[in-house]
């Protein structure tokens, strides 16, 4: 039943940037939020260190949407998000960490600030109207 819901919201999620990414309609911060919750859920082979405590993408995630929902309308914006939720502990004050797949670590407030400005900078492709062909000679110009 879990995983059946984690892939609705993965589904609503992909289906909600391709609709926005049709219409050029720009993500409500509570969007950009939970777009940032979901990539590290989804980052394969990442673990979320908190507190010196290591945790899947689905823990890291749900531990986020958590502290979100705790600040309540305090939190405004996604860079407040990362600011108060996602970058240390409010208990220990120790920064929370990602580590990579590769072995690799950075501070997750780092990396969601990074993922904020790709979420942000996602341009829309439009597509251009076709070339008019030009017209066979001796046609009359239209």
């Amino acid at each position: 039943m879990k995983n059946m819901f984690r892939r609705l919201r993965w589904i609503l999620l992909v289906g909600l940037f391709f609709t926005t990414a049709a219409f050029a309609i720009p993500l409500t911060e509570d969007q950009k939020i939970e777009a940032m919750i979901h990539s590290i859920e989804v980052l394969p082979g990442a673990v979320f260190i908190r507190n010196g405590s290591e945790y899947g993408g689905a823990a890291a995630a749900s531990h986020l949407r958590m502290k979100r929902r705790n600040a309540g309308s305090r939190i405004k914006t996604a860079s407040e998000f990362i600011q108060y939720c996602a970058t240390e502990s409010s208990m220990s004050g120790k920064p929370y960490q990602i580590r990579f797949a590769n072995g690799s670590t950075m501070d997750s407030a780092v990396f969601f600030h990074a993922e904020l400005k790709r979420i942000e900078t996602v341009v829309p492709e439009v597509p251009s109207p076709p070339a008019q062909a030009p017209a066979p000679a001796g046609s009359p110009a239209t």
